[in-house]
């Protein structure tokens, strides 16, 4: 039974298997706006950047500014494959760490490279906190340095973790709707549809807690 429940976040399902081009549809979709006329769905999209511009600047800092634009379509790209994944038979690329570390890991990387080359000194500083007494500065160090090292994979794992809960209870009613009466199926389609608008609500938070925290931890350094 559980072999059957997780087999469906499995993302190798054949020799040719096409699960990951689910997550490119997006890139080969959205350039068309581009090149018609201003639309609806266009103005939308802009105003959405806007707003997502004008609270990332605010966690950044003028100086960091420029950098919005790769948060912005961060957000963008996670949003839209969370989503993808809640349609039938779409394969859901951000269930899996593959996926999710493959952003969260470079946004890291590039982030400490940066600070400890250009900025040393300020991420010595970070790592005692103002106001600690000499003795719990060597504990502080270390307390640090691992809140640090475990950041990507808090990102990865947070985004991964709240996809899979939702999936799997949607698939477990579904498999409990094959074995009950018509009273019974008509609840669990309630509660699925009740439980596809909490999904696309979670898709949103994620994908906006996924993008804020990077822009916190850019801030720091």
């Amino acid at each position: 039974m559980m072999t059957n429940l997780f087999s469906v976040f499995d993302p190798s399902t054949g020799i040719m298997s096409l699960n990951w081009v689910s997550t490119f549809i997006g890139l080969l979709l959205m350039p068309l706006m581009f090149w018609v006329l201003p639309s609806r769905f266009h103005m939308f999209n802009l105003m959405i950047n806007k707003k997502l511009y004008d609270e990332l600047s605010v966690l950044m800092g003028n100086f960091y500014m420029g950098n919005s634009l790769m948060f912005i379509s961060l957000f963008l790209f996670i949003l839209f494959n969370n989503v993808l994944g809640l349609i039938p038979y779409v394969f859901t690329s951000s269930s899996h760490l593959i996926f999710t570390l493959s952003m969260a890991l470079p946004i890291w990387i590039s982030l400490m490279l940066y600070g400890w080359l250009i900025k040393t000194n300020k991420m010595f500083y970070h790592l005692i906190p103002i106001g600690t007494p000499y003795v719990l500065m060597p504990f502080m160090v270390c307390i640090e340095t691992v809140s640090n090292l475990i950041r990507p994979g808090s990102l990865a794992v947070r985004l991964t973790a709240n996809m899979i809960a939702g999936h799997l209870l949607m698939t477990l009613l579904g498999n409990m709707m094959s074995n009950t009466n018509m009273v019974l199926i008509l609840f669990f389609v309630l509660i699925q549809v009740v439980l596809l608008m909490f999904e696309m609500a979670v898709s949103i938070i994620q994908a906006y807690v996924f993008t804020v925290l990077g822009t916190l931890y850019s801030s720091e350094v």
